[in-house]
Parts: structure tokens; C-alpha cells; sequence
């Protein structure tokens, strides 16, 4: 007898009945009397004298005729009753294929990304099937890529499941620093099973990269954006890979795990329980305008880039040969090529290299030439002639007249962001987005938000970030991807602390309401920092600490100068010894941040503001014989007395180091 849920359909008694996929009667004869236990049906039919089986035929849930129940109900339960008992019931729509992404993300290659949680399936027959497969995997992920650049790392995170322990789950798929394929998956009896692909992904065009799992057979697609031409590889395994979405989440780009990709992602579809071939896939990209103008950005982008790079190699070399002049010249040797070359054309080398490349060119990229003959090529040529050009732009757009010459600006600002200074991407997503001078172009705004993004501006992240929390300006409220841009310009704030390099800094937080803090702004001519300059020169010790902050960092409002800054932190340390002052100026010298690096004096400085009495300076003599030194005692002792002076720094770098089992522990103490 099967029981009721199996036979009936579900009523005031029989609440969910059992799907049932299928059912084998076995019917067998034996010359053994009595009951067969259980544990030797098995054998026994084997063994009978006759045999045989049938396949029976299941009734779905809703087709299954109700069971008259020998039971009186109340008349107000009963009346219920009849009244739902003749409604046509209707299964919840839902489908396996989810869009994990539908809107394009700029992935600037942080350890930050989008993170997505599955939960289990509302309609009960997918939630059956979802947990039958979870040891026989079968699935479908689907993803559009533009890559910029293959993983600075040996591998970057594509999309890859973190399971309830904070292990990687399946599946996980990766790039290399090669460009290949790595995918991972996790074993029914535990442990890891990894393949990588033998092609690799291609740089600067779109593709379309297709994941198939059906149990141990994994299919991986690259498809290009015509969906025509594509490489293809299969793997085959014997082993069991486990599955379960619904026990963790899934990463797209990075995580605290993992970086993610130098580029743009596009839709990403994953179906989660179907085995799909590539031209069976649905996954269209929504937006192709912007797919194309991304291509086209970066096309034309590397032709300016190529330029400036080739032509500051070009002045590096000749200013190499100039330097070999010289040596030609201090050694005697008149009759030289280079020396000829110096008497001909003298210190104009930059100029006559300038008219090597071709008019058109010149003419194309005029204000770019321009800079370029100007550029301190010691630098990066590209970058610094971006940030040249913007600096120019933003000088003229502040005039009273500037907007006068928008078009002029913009046409700049976009050679800027073509040489990678992305505060002039951000500038432009700004006009094109509110027609500040030019007509109004939401998706040439998308795309400068999106280069900007990508290129690492916190104001377009953050600006990213809102705008899909809000749901404004076309953007689609979604959380996820709201959360992927916040938490990269998290991850990249505290960086700028540690950091003089760039034109981002320091972050400080300045609510409008508090006149105090907005009194504390200033600038170089401001009374704030005029007094304490004339305080500082008259040699106040926190005076002398506080400008040099200031400048180092760019704090309220003053123009960032590490070069000046050092000269305070020079000033306070040398002539009042100040233990502050000391310990700042021996952190630059041991940089080289705004002062040549000098680590012998830096060191001698530290010992000297430790010597005072300053936790900081101790805590920083530990880290200096840990990193530089090895002697790994030494470190411990420093560490411990600066511990004793209250360093929470301190106590946190010996109880990293006591529980990595590096040191061994101090007796009676436990960090």
C-alpha cells in the first residue's frame, strides 16, 4: 500500500502530496517460506525461480482523485472546504534561468565586485530537481566580457560561489595573468578539482564566455559578439562534484577573496538547473550602443595612448644619447655621431623629434602634441600629459567666460581621459549627462561613467553607487551592483591613506552643518594656514606638524605639496627634536615620499622619537627590523615595549604573529 500523499491529491487533510517521477514494481518467487527481511530482497530476487518488473505510470499531484476521509468535519469546515474544493489550482510561475546582470559594470580590478544570493525554488517540483542534482551537478552560466587587461595576480576572480564555510564552492571560474580559463570545482567527498583552459581570452573586443556542467562533462565557449566564431573545449571526469547555490552566494569580479577583472562585464545569465549548448543560450546584450561605444573608446583611446607613449620613448632615447654626448665629449672623442647631432640641433631635441610624426597626425591630435612637447618624461608620458591637458581645461572653464569655448574644452577633455586621467572621464559624464553646453547624450554619459569607474575615480563610483541605489537617470535600481561600487571606493579609500602618490589623497568627512569644521577650510592664503606658517617659522613644534599634514596630504582645503610638506617635517625634526616631527620625517625618508629615500637616517631619526617616549616610533622600529631586517627577536622586543606604551598597533602585530606561530608565545600572556 502506498501511502496517501503518494496516491491523493492534496485537500483539508492531505496537505502537500509527494511528487513521485517514477515508480518500478518488482515482483519475484522464491522456494524460501516466510517473510524476506528487507536487507535480503536484493539477494532473493536474484535468486528467484521467477521473476519479473514493471514500470508504472505517475499522476501528477493536481490529477489525482480526492480520498474520502472517514471523518465528520464541523459545518463551517466542511463549508470551506466545499468552497475551494472546485477551484482550478495554478502552479507558481518560476523558471531556473536567472539574470545574475542585465545593466553593464565597470570592473576596475579591486577586491570588490557583485555579490548575488539564490535561495531555494518556490514551485516544489524545481525544488525537487534542484536538490536531486546537487551531487550531479547541472547547470548553465553565461557572460559578456570586455577585458582590458589580463590579472595583474595569477588569477582574478569572473564568477565563482563562496560556499557557508567561506570556501570556494562550484563553480568557480577564473582569469589568469595569461589570459587562460581556470575553473575549479568542489568534490562530493571534499577537496578541489581545477582545469584550465588551452585558449585564451581575447584583449579590447567583446566575447561572450558559456559555462555548461552536466555532471562530470563541462563544456567551456568563448563566442565573440557576432556569435559566430568561437573556441571550444571540453573536460571529462570520473568524480562526483557537489553543488548546492543556495549555501552561500555567488562573486562576480571581486571579493575579499579574490580581485576581479580589468574591464567591463555585460548581461550574465545562469540557468540553474539546465545543460545548455552555446546556440541554445538566450542571453542578448540589452544595450548594444553602449557595447559599441566602448569599443569605439578604446580604439581610438589606443591610438593616442601608442602616440604618447612611442614618442616619450623617443625623447627618453634621445636624451640617453645626449647623455652619451657628454661622455664623448669629457673622453676626447670629437669625431662622434651624437656630437654632431648635439651641435646641429643643441637643446631643441624635443622639437626636431616632434616633427618626425606625420601632419595628419599632428593636426588630429594638436592639443595633445602640444602638451607632449612639454611633458616630464621621466613620468609616465600618457598619464601626465592627461593630467597637463585636464589641468589646462579646468583653468579655463573657471574663467567667467569659459563656457563660451565648451566644445574646445570637451574635445581636450576627452584626449585627457584617453591618456587615462580619469577626472576628466567623470568631468565628461557630468556635461554629456546634464547638457551643460552641449546637447544632452545619456549614453555617451553612461560610457565616460563607466571609463571613469573602471579607471578607479571614486567620484564615479560613488556616483555609480547612488545612482543604482536610487534607480535615477535611467540607471536600474539594483542593490548589488550599487553595493560593488560603494565597496570599491571603500576598498580604495584607506589606500589613500597610506599613500602621498595621485591627486586622491584623503578622504575627510565634513557635514555642511558644522561651522566649526567649515571655518577649519582653508587654502595657502587663508588665515588659518598664514598663522600657522608664521607659527611654524617661529618655531611652534605643532605648528610645524600640523603644516606639514596639511601639505602632505592635502588636507582643508590646501593643494596637496609632499615636497614642502617634508620641509616641515625636516624643520620640526632637526631643529626642536619634536618626537611627532621626528617619527613623520623618518616615515618619508624611509618612502622616499617628497625626499630622496634615505633609510640610514630615517632609522636614526626613529630610535630618536622612540627614545622620547613615542609609541608610533617604537611600533615602527618593530616593523623595520620584522620587514627589513629579519631579526625577528629585535622585532618582538620593540613591539612589545611600544605594546606597553599603549600601541594598539603593536598588540595587533604580535597577536597576528603569536597566532601564526611565527614567535613563540611570551610566558604568561595570551594576545
Amino acid at each position: 500500500m502506498f501511502p496517501s500523499s503518494m496516491v491523493f491529491r492534496d485537500d483539508y487533510f492531505i496537505r502537500r502530496p509527494l511528487i513521485v517521477h517514477t515508480v518500478i514494481l518488482y515482483a519475484w518467487i522464491t522456494h524460501r517460506q516466510g517473510r524476506i527481511h528487507h536487507a535480503k530482497q536484493r539477494k532473493g530476487y536474484l535468486q528467484a525461480a521467477a521473476k519479473d518488473y514493471t514500470l508504472l505510470e505517475t499522476v501528477p499531484p493536481f490529477e489525482r482523485p480526492y480520498k474520502e476521509h472517514k471523518v465528520c468535519l464541523k459545518w463551517s469546515l466542511e463549508h470551506a472546504w466545499k468552497l475551494q474544493s472546485n477551484r482550478i489550482p495554478q502552479c507558481l510561475y518560476e523558471t531556473d534561468a536567472v539574470e545574475i546582470l542585465s545593466f553593464p559594470y565597470a570592473s576596475s580590478g579591486e577586491m570588490a565586485g557583485i555579490v548575488k544570493k539564490f535561495g531555494e525554488f518556490k514551485n516544489r517540483e524545481l525544488e525537487t530537481i534542484r536538490k536531486r542534482q546537487i551531487g550531479y551537478p547541472i547547470f548553465t552560466v553565461s557572460i559578456w566580457l570586455y577585458l582590458l587587461d589580463y590579472c595583474k595576480k595569477p588569477l582574478c576572480g569572473l564568477l565563482y560561489f563562496i560556499d557557508s564555510e567561506e570556501m570556494y564552492g562550484t563553480p568557480a571560474v577564473f582569469l589568469t595573468d595569461e589570459g587562460y580559463i581556470h575553473i575549479q570545482m568542489h568534490l562530493v567527498k571534499g577537496g578541489d578539482l581545477a582545469v584550465k583552459t588551452s585558449f585564451r581570452l581575447p584583449l579590447r573586443e567583446w566575447l561572450r564566455l558559456d559555462l555548461s556542467v552536466n555532471g562530470g562533462q563541462i563544456e567551456i565557449c568563448s563566442v565573440e559578439k557576432n556569435l559566430n566564431s568561437r573556441r571550444h573545449q571540453s573536460f571529462t571526469f570520473r568524480e562526483d562534484f557537489f553543488y548546492d547555490d543556495t549555501s552561500g552566494y555567488f562573486a562576480l569580479g571581486g571579493s575579499s577573496y579574490a580581485s576581479g577583472i580589468e574591464g567591463y562585464f555585460g548581461p550574465v545569465k545562469y540557468y540553474r538547473l539546465n545543460c545548455l549548448g552555446t546556440r541554445k543560450i538566450s542571453n542578448l546584450f540589452y544595450n548594444k550602443e553602449i557595447m559599441e561605444r566602448i569599443e569605439l573608446y578604446y580604439n581610438k583611446c589606443a591610438d593616442i595612448q601608442s602616440t604618447a607613449s612611442v614618442y616619450g620613448f623617443e625623447l627618453r632615447q634621445e636624451e640617453g644619447k645626449s647623455r652619451m654626448i657628454l661622455f664623448s665629449f669629457a673622453s676626447g672623442l670629437h669625431e662622434n655621431y651624437y656630437l654632431e647631432m648635439n651641435e646641429k640641433y643643441g637643446g631643441n631635441i624635443k622639437k626636431c623629434k616632434a616633427s618626425l610624426w606625420g601632419k595628419e597626425l599632428r593636426d588630429k591630435y594638436e592639443e595633445l602634441f602640444k602638451e607632449l612637447q612639454d611633458t616630464d618624461l621621466q613620468k609616465d608620458a600618457a598619464l601626465e600629459t592627461g593630467r597637463r591637458i585636464f589641468e589646462k581645461v579646468a583653468q579655463n572653464l573657471s574663467r567667467s567666460d569659459g563656457l563660451r569655448y565648451i566644445n574646445s574644452s570637451v574635445l581636450s577633455l576627452m584626449d585627457s581621459s584617453c591618456c587615462g586621467y580619469h577626472r576628466a572621464s567623470y568631468i565628461l559624464a557630468v556635461i554629456f549627462e546634464i547638457g551643460l553646453g552641449v546637447p544632452v547624450d545619456p549614453n555617451q554619459g553612461l560610457l565616460y561613467s563607466l571609463i571613469a569607474a573602471q579607471g578607479g575615480d571614486r567620484l564615479a563610483l560613488i556616483s555609480l553607487g547612488y545612482k543604482h541605489y536610487q534607480g535615477i537617470d535611467g540607471y536600474p535600481h539594483n542593490l548589488e551592483m550599487s553595493y560593488a561600487y560603494y565597496s570599491d571606493a571603500a576598498v580604495k579609500t584607506p589606500r589613500d591613506h597610506q599613500h602621498a602618490e595621485g591627486d586622491q589623497a584623503f578622504v575627510e568627512v565634513i557635514r555642511l552643518e558644522d561651522d566649526n569644521l567649515l571655518k577649519a577650510q582653508t587654502k595657502e592664503n587663508g588665515d588659518l594656514f598664514m598663522w600657522l606658517k608664521y607659527e611654524a617659522t617661529r618655531g611652534n613644534a605643532a605648528a610645524q606638524q600640523r603644516l606639514g599634514q596639511m601639505l602632505f596630504w592635502g588636507q582643508q582645503g590646501v593643494e596637496k605639496n609632499p615636497e614642502a610638506a617634508v620641509e616641515w617635517y625636516a624643520k620640526g625634526a632637526l631643529e626642536t627634536e619634536d618626537p611627532v616631527s621626528l617619527y613623520d620625517f623618518s616615515i618619508v625618508l624611509f618612502k622616499g615620499q617628497g625626499v630622496q629615500k634615505d633609510r640610514r637616517l630615517a632609522l636614526h631619526l626613529m630610535r630618536k622619537a622612540a627614545a622620547k617616549g613615542l609609541p608610533q616610533a617604537m611600533n615602527g622600529l618593530g616593523w623595520y627590523y620584522h620587514h627589513f631586517r629579519k631579526d625577528y627577536a629585535k622585532a618582538t622586543k620593540y613591539w612589545l615595549k611600544a605594546e606597553a606604551m599603549g600601541s594598539p598597533d603593536a598588540s595587533f602585530n604580535l597577536g597576528v604573529l603569536y597566532l601564526d606561530g611565527v614567535y613563540p608565545e611570551a610566558p604568561g600572556r595570551n594576545h
